[in-house]
């Protein structure tokens, strides 16, 4: 599906906030209410917006991402697969370079990331992690 800068504008407000009302993107774009729901209609049949999905605001959580080498005869998917089960596991990337797989964690304290990464470990083939805490995220 080919996207013009009209849809590329919608896909940035909906991500910033994808409660946004199709008249309120429609004021700021130019467009009319039913051009814009028309548009992210076609976004979302051509597989270009797979979900619309909520961030909660939990000010006191940690998170940390875990970057995780697997074991050279283990099938990475597989350990893909376990580690989106394990309690506070918010994302899980398959990614190219010095290690395998990237895991976003979301937990209330760092005594919960800790737990979480101790599961992480413990899961077979995963082979070595490294871990950052994030501090602060920036939007």
């Amino acid at each position: 599906m080919s996207r013009d800068k009209t849809d590329e504008t919608i896909i940035e407000i909906l991500k910033k906030n994808s409660r946004e009302s199709f008249v309120e993107i429609g004021q700021k774009l130019g467009l009319s209410e039913s051009a814009v729901r028309r548009r992210v209609k076609n976004l979302t049949d051509g597989g270009v917006i797979k979900k619309f999905t909520i961030e909660t605001g939990d000010a006191n959580a940690t998170s940390a991402i875990i970057l995780i080498s697997v074991d050279s005869a283990t099938d990475t998917s597989k350990v893909s697969a376990k580690l989106t089960k394990l309690q506070g596991v918010h994302t899980v990337y398959e990614i190219t370079g010095q290690y395998d797989i990237a895991v976003i964690i979301r937990a209330p304290t760092i005594s919960d990331i800790n737990s979480c990464i101790d599961s992480l470990r413990k899961v077979p083939g995963v082979f070595d992690t490294n871990t950052v805490i994030i501090l602060r995220t920036i939007t």
